[in-house]
């Protein structure tokens, strides 16, 4: 009596095909990010971090002016630290975490966290000149408009942190079906590659 086989040429390109999807859908989830709430906790600490360039960051020179050089800064002698807080703030923490908010690509939400990081290290050395400056110096110490800048990216970089390295499930559920298809095309190979007894 002979073995009927109930293989079909056209299962092995379907399997296939299903697979070639589920990796196609995999890249896609792995470089989308999710950022669920946090994306509300973002928009609302670039928000306040904008409008804080309004407000004083040493003396009468607000932060728009800290970065355009404005006489009121050049008066008030800002220094290279607040310049590179501002820029890089206005940069990667305003414009880098809009745009990741928008495309939801985790290569931008990835960029405004790293530049976010190294901003608020220029912001810590901006708040320290403006409270080390010489004696004889009549500019004045941090504004408030500095402060609550420097603390509104500490806040987005917590959030982005959070986001680009959490998994989210979409990503945890494509790699899932992947491997259950990968597994049930690998078990008919190994089976036909097994010597018959």
């Amino acid at each position: 009596m002979q073995r009927m086989t109930t293989d079909k040429p056209h299962d092995h390109h379907a399997t296939g095909d299903v697979r070639a999807e589920l990796e196609a859908a995999e890249r896609k989830v792995a470089s989308d990010i999710d950022p669920g709430a946090r994306a509300m906790f973002v928009a609302i600490a670039v928000l306040i971090l904008l409008a804080t360039f309004s407000l004083p960051h040493a003396g009468s020179a607000n932060g728009w002016e800290v970065l355009s050089f404005a006489p009121d800064a050049t008066a008030e002698e800002i220094g290279l630290p607040s310049r590179l807080f501002v820029g890089f703030a206005v940069v990667f923490a305003g414009l880098g975490s809009i745009l990741a908010l928008v495309t939801r690509k985790w290569a931008l939400a990835w960029v405004s966290l790293a530049g976010s990081a190294v901003t608020i290290v220029f912001g810590m050395l901006a708040i320290w000149s403006r409270q080390t400056l010489p004696v004889e110096s009549s500019a004045a110490g941090p504004g408030f408009g500095l402060v609550i800048g420097w603390f509104a990216v500490m806040v987005i970089v917590f959030h982005w942190a959070r986001v680009v390295w959490a998994r989210t499930s979409a990503q945890l559920e494509a790699e899932a079906e992947l491997r259950k298809v990968a597994a049930q095309h690998e078990r008919p190979r190994l089976m036909r590659d097994d010597p018959e007894d």
